[in-house]
This record gives structure tokens, C-alpha cells and sequence, in this order.
């Protein structure tokens, strides 16, 4: 089963789904994890009901934290910003599969902690009114 898991993690870092930037994004995160390099940005399309249009995502680093984050990227089209800022670590370590170890785990929750950033950074400027 792990043998799966791992083809799967590569197959998200060498084909990763909705990499690029969106044109207009609605907002933007980007962070890095300073003890190996890996970087993330995320652009979120949201539209005025609160639901992720679209999202893109940008970066370069190891083979979990890529995958980590096309594999985000994948769940959170047609969720609302308020799902979105709920995702837990348990949703990141389902989606990869497989045991990740301490020295391993930020790389795999930076994307986790961008998309967050970005869905909560856009909760708290969201217009009230309709």
C-alpha cells in the first residue's frame, strides 16, 4: 500500500494539478518553510458568496511539500473560505497517505499553511454586504 502512496506523491510532484497564478486572483498567500526552502504561493478565485472559484499554486521544493500542495488544491474548489480556514493537518496527512515524519511534516503542511492564510486573510477583509 505505501509502494501506491509514494507513486501518488510523485505523480503530484511531476504532474501537479492547478500549478500556475490565476490572472485576477481574488487573494494571494505565499510562504516558505526557512529550514529546507521549500516556497508556496497560493491565488485564490472566490466569489462573492464566499466559494473558491478557482485556485492556482506556485513553488518549488521537495517532493511532499509539491504534492501536498496540488493534492490541496484538488479538495478546495466549491468550498467556502470558512471550510477552507477549517482544514485540519489530519485532511493533509489523508491525502498524502502515508507516514510522514517530524522532520518532514512542515514541508508537508506549507501548502496547508498558505491555502489557510489566504482563505483567512480573505474572511477578514470580506465586504459585509451583499
Amino acid at each position: 500500500m505505501d509502494d501506491f502512496y509514494r507513486d501518488y506523491i510523485l505523480e503530484h510532484y511531476r504532474n501537479p494539478h492547478h500549478f500556475g497564478h490565476l490572472e485576477a486572483p481574488t487573494v494571494t498567500a505565499e510562504d516558505l518553510n526557512p529550514l529546507c526552502g521549500d516556497r508556496i504561493r497560493m491565488d485564490l478565485l472566490v466569489d462573492r458568496n464566499g466559494t473558491v472559484q478557482d485556485v492556482r499554486f506556485s513553488g518549488k521544493g521537495c517532493a511532499i511539500s509539491q504534492a501536498s500542495a496540488s493534492m490541496l488544491t484538488d479538495s478546495v474548489v466549491g468550498m467556502k473560505l470558512e471550510d477552507v480556514a477549517k482544514l485540519s493537518k489530519d485532511a493533509v496527512l489523508e491525502n498524502v497517505g502515508i507516514g510522514i515524519s517530524p522532520t518532514r511534516m512542515k514541508c508537508a503542511m506549507l501548502g496547508l499553511r498558505v491555502l489557510k492564510s489566504a482563505a483567512i486573510g480573505s474572511l477578514a477583509a470580506w465586504p459585509d454586504e451583499e
